[in-house]
């Protein structure tokens, strides 16, 4: 019996279900030498890709989101179409480097050779094939600066409003009964004070380190959550 293909196999078992597929992967990666921040949020283990063939070429920032579906390249095998034309070995590598507070949407890819700035939103499918400035929004395939992260900011505060009041609206709509407050644990902001607390709403949670500047600073635009509910016609 042949035991390097049973080896193999059992490795590969071993390494996608106990590494891959659990917290264990980060320290892996640590390990390799793959440089990583604090607090970076993980989706499925499962559907992340980190090329750590050559781990000194990766460094991912704090308060990163590395979402489902994400896949990170510091190199390619694009060298096999040169060796069997041109009967040459062409390497291909560069580095990778994710700022501090940079949020991706599901099934990104970042390619070798980017750089992506602090404070970057990189929207959902994105490939990234060439650096993104700090403070930027982008998406696409490739991936394109949109707008600045402040332009992002205070078209997301305007259409945030609306978008609320329609949820409101559905529930109504859909279960035939008026929402409920726990439902707006994302939309508390638009109808509560900066310093008002309800065991209902996971607020600190949600602000963390900002909880203190919210708390100071939030005023509502609604006088309440049955204000708020009155303008979303219930």
């Amino acid at each position: 019996m042949n035991k390097i293909p049973f080896f193999l196999r059992l490795f590969n078992a071993v390494y996608f279900r106990l590494v891959r597929g659990t917290l264990f992967f980060l320290k892996f990666l640590s390990y390799k030498g793959v440089k990583l921040g604090e607090r970076i949020w993980w989706g499925d283990f499962k559907t992340i890709s980190i090329d750590f063939s050559r781990p000194s070429l990766v460094e991912i920032g704090s308060d990163v989101r590395i979402n489902t579906g994400f896949t990170l390249m510091t190199h390619d095998a694009s060298n096999m179409v040169l060796r069997k034309l041109f009967n040459d070995f062409v390497c291909s590598s560069g580095k990778v480097k994710i700022g501090n507070n940079v949020y991706f949407g599901r099934w990104c890819t970042v390619l070798k050779g980017v750089e992506i700035g602090d404070n970057c939103i990189i929207g959902y499918g994105s490939i990234v094939t060439k650096s993104i400035p700090a403070n930027s929004v982008a998406i696409g395939r490739p991936a394109k600066v949109i707008c600045t992260i402040e332009e992002y900011y205070k078209k997301r505060k305007e259409q945030s409003v609306q978008e609320a009041l329609d949820y409101a609206a559905s529930i109504q709509e859909r279960f035939n009964r008026k929402p409920h407050i726990y439902e707006f644990y994302e939309e508390f902001p638009l109808f509560m004070q900066g310093d008002e607390l309800d065991d209902r709403l996971p607020i600190k949670e949600q602000l963390k380190e900002s909880y203190p500047y919210y708390k100071e600073h939030n005023k509502p635009i609604f006088n309440g959550f049955d204000d708020f509910l009155m303008k979303a016609g219930l």
